[in-house]
Formats: structure tokens, C-alpha cells, sequence
């Protein structure tokens, strides 16, 4: 978008902050490289079982996404960083366009595979091994369509919540710069269009989740009793108890649940005594992680509706307590996937392919405990490392913000003073004043 904008309308202030932001996201990047390829051989060694019986549909689906996504990004990755002054704008743009389409095709078949894990279609069992049928079935199964989109939303809107989080941060500091107003205004709006798509997204999610993964929705809800034709409350607080059946503390709205999750005040919604007990999914944590989701989506809506406020009023940069607001928010994106994705994960259990294939008999029975506890350990001490190194690095590119680069003769006041060099293969970040002062006393 901040490339396009450039193109578009040669505005010096669009290009700087690609160039800015590129560097964040490109550590995001290659963070997301590293962890994917261990995510891949762990299908070999932790999970031999699942491999042998459903590698013939996830080992495709994960081909094809190296295959047509990988290469595509790693193709023009290099261009897109490094690729300035080398090749014309639109090339650049073209190298960068690519990139961001292969990370959505990259999406497409691995949530295809997820999907599908959750939802199967399109395979017959034969001598205990899955067998592909019908490939359309396959990767365009019952709820790939409702995934795709609402993780697609979900990338945008933790994207977007950095960049007004990080804009909020130099607000707070006294930066009132067109670089950060620009940046905080541009992320303000992609959170108000991709937090308000959730929430038509989710809904419509949710309804095919009732359909197909009842069990699922009823640990989400915290709901024991299948109710029959009554109304069923929406459970705002409850402490799920698996081993009583029931809930302590509820507190809840009445029809509200009904509302949601059939749109009608009456639908009937299975409940968690309706599956044997082998076969229900912890409502402990899936009950709290789907409201620490909703939770934070619901802050999401109303931080951008606030701002929708203050710029109508005309004042969005000048409100200390919204940039407090927006600060906080800022992580908030990762937050709330992560806790998507426990609810996720964690309610389709005990299942590894949904209705078919249970988790505990997916595991490669030659590795033991001991093997699985070192690797895991192992794992932890080189992602520590990585994602550490990562993170730090982000950190200090934030606090430092987005730099003047190519935008002539902008004054800044606040924490970054900015100065345009007027003479020609001077650093950007050089000091005239202190290079005179230093000549001046040389002289002397």
C-alpha cells in the first residue's frame, strides 16, 4: 500500500515509511521462515503415524505451498530489500507485490491443510490409510473458506495495530512529525475496515463451526446442556469444571447466545454431555481463550471507532489519553491470533483429524518421552535465541521510528530531529551544525 501510494502521487513521505517499515516486517519475515521449516520435519519424526496415514493429502498440500509460494517469495524477496537504485520503481514495486502475493498463496495452502485436518472432505479409507478422492473436496473443504478469511483479517489487523502502536509510542514521547501522523493515521484506518470484517467473518465462522464441530462450539461456550428450544444465555464469566460437568460462577445474557450463534432466540445448540466424554475438547481453556479473542476484537472496534470520533473533531494527534490507548493495543493483534489459534487447536482435540484420526494414535511410537523432552528443549533454546534477537531488534527499530529519508526540508520537534543534508552524498543522519562547529574549532 505505502509503495503504491508512492507511485501514485510521488509523495516522499509514502516512500520513507516503506522503507521503514520493511525493515520490521522483513525480520517478522524471516522469523516466520525459521520456525516453518522445523514445523515440517516434525511431521517425519514426532508424527510418523499421521504421516503415514494422511501424508498422501497434507504431504501435496504442504508441496504445493513450497512449490508456488516459497519460491515466489524467496525470488523477490532480495529485490524488495536490497533492490533500490537497482531496478526502476515498478520493478520494485512489481518484486514487492509478488512477495506479498506469494505469502497469501503460502497462507492459502497451508490453512488448506489445517482445514481439512478440522474439517475432512473428499478422501475414502482404504486398508487404514486416507486416500485422496476428490482434490476440489479436499482444499475447498467446510470451513477452509471461513479460516482463510478470518486469518487473512487477522494478519492485516496485527500488521496494522503494530504500526499504530509504534505511532502511538513516538506520540506519547512529544514526535509529532507528518512521518508519524502519517503512519498513525494510515494503521487507524486498516484497523477500522479489517477489526469490523472479524466480526462479520467470525460470525459467519462460528456458524459453520456449529455445524461441523459441535463439540468444539459447546466447550468455546462453556455449554453442558443441550437446550431445546429454549433460549440460551451468552456466559460472559464462567470457570468450566470437566470433571463436574458444569460451570461455576456464570455469569451470562440472557437469549444472547441463542441470538449469536443460531440468529434466532430459541436455536438449539448442542451440548458438551452429548459427546462421550473421551471425545470433548478442554472447555477450560478453550472457553477463556475464545473470550480472551473476542475480548480484545470487541477493544479493537472501539479503539477505531474513537478515532473515528477524534478525526471527525479534529483531534486524533493532539489526545494524549487515545495515544496511551492505541500504545496499549499495539501488541494487542498477536495477543489475540495466538489466542485464536489455542481455540483453535485445542478444541478440536482429542482429534488430529477430526472425527477420524485421534492425536494420541498420530505419534511416532519409536520416539520416546526422553527424545521428544530433549528436542523440545532444544527447540526452545534456539527459538529463545531467534525470536530474542528478533524481538530485540524490532524493539530498537521502533523506538528509533521512521527516519526523513527522501523528504526534503521537514522540520520535526519532540524526540526526532530530523535534518535534510544539503550537500550532495551526505549521510542522512549527519549533523551539519556539529560538522561546521568541529571545522570552526579545527581553524582555531
Amino acid at each position: 500500500m505505502l509503495e503504491w501510494k508512492w507511485l501514485r502521487t510521488q509523495n516522499p513521505i509514502y516512500k520513507d515509511l516503506f522503507k521503514y517499515w520493511i525493515k520490521i516486517f522483513a525480520v517478522a519475515f524471516g522469523m516466520g521462515v525459521v520456525s516453518g521449516v522445523v514445523m515440517s520435519y516434525q511431521f517425519g519424526t514426532n508424527w510418523s503415524e499421521f504421516s503415514r496415514v494422511a501424508g498422501s493429502i497434507t504431504g501435496p498440500l504442504l508441496t504445493y505451498e513450497v512449490l508456488s509460494a516459497f519460491f515466489l517469495e524467496a525470488g523477490f524477496l532480495g529485490i524488495m530489500l536490497f533492490g533500490w537504485g537497482r531496478v526502476g520503481p515498478r520493478a520494485h514495486f512489481f518484486a514487492t507485490l509478488m512477495v506479498a502475493i506469494g505469502t497469501c498463496i503460502s497462507m492459502f495452502w497451508i490453512l488448506s491443510s489445517n482445514s481439512w485436518m478440522q474439517t475432512p472432505q473428499g478422501f475414502a479409507i482404504e486398508n487404514g490409510i486416507i486416500v485422496p478422492k476428490d482434490w476440489f473436496a479436499i482444499v475447498f473443504n467446510p470451513s477452509f473458506p471461513y479460516r482463510f478469511a478470518h486469518m487473512g483479517a487477522a494478519a492485516f489487523l496485527v500488521s496494522s495495530l503494530l504500526v499504530v502502536g509504534t505511532s502511538a509510542w513516538h506520540l506519547v514521547k512529544g514526535r509529532r512529525d507528518e512521518l508519524v501522523k502519517k503512519s498513525f493515521s494510515m494503521g487507524l484506518w486498516m484497523v477500522l475496515v479489517t477489526s469490523c470484517l472479524q466480526v462479520v467473518i467470525g460470525d459467519n465462522h462460528g456458524l459453520n463451526t456449529r455445524e461441523h464441530q459441535p463439540a468444539k462450539l459447546a466447550a468455546m461456550e462453556g455449554h453442558w446442556e443441550t437446550n431445546h428450544n429454549e433460549p440460551m444465555p451468552l456466559l460472559l464469566f464462567a470457570i468450566p469444571n470437566m470433571k463436574e460437568e458444569r460451570n461455576h460462577f456464570e455469569v451470562g445474557v440472557p437469549y444472547l447466545g441463542s441470538l449469536i450463534l443460531t440468529h434466532s432466540l430459541d436455536g438449539q445448540v448442542t451440548g458438551l454431555k452429548d459427546f462421550a466424554p473421551e471425545d470433548r475438547p478442554n472447555s477450560t481453556i478453550v472457553f477463556w481463550s475464545f473470550r480472551v479473542m473476542v475480548g480484545l476484537g470487541v477493544l479493537m472496534v472501539t479503539l477505531s471507532l474513537i478515532a473515528l470520533w477524534l478525526r471527525k473533531r479534529g483531534k486524533l494527534y493532539e489526545t494524549s489519553w487515545f495515544h496511551k490507548f492505541a500504545l496499549v493495543m499495539g501488541p494487542s493483534g498477536y495477543v489475540a491470533m495466538l489466542a485464536g489459534w489455542v481455540t483453535t487447536e485445542v478444541g478440536r482435540q482429542p482429534w488430529v483429524v477430526y472425527g477420524i484420526m485421534r492425536t494420541k494414535d498420530g505419534l511416532s511410537h519409536t520416539v520416546s518421552a526422553d527424545q521428544v523432552g530433549l528436542s523440545l528443549f532444544i527447540f526452545v533454546v534456539v527459538y529463545t535465541i531467534v525470536f530474542g534477537s528478533g524481538i530485540y531488534y524490532t524493539l530498537k527499530l521502533i523506538n528509533k521510528g521512521p527516519v526523513f529519508i527522501d523528504t526534503p526540508n521537514v522540520e520535526t520537534g519532540g524526540v526526532g530531529h530530523f535534518k535534510t543534508p544539503m550537500r550532495p552524498l551526505s549521510a542522512v543522519d549527519e549533523n551539519i551544525d556539529d560538522n561546521q562547529k568541529s571545522g570552526e574549532k579545527h581553524h582555531d
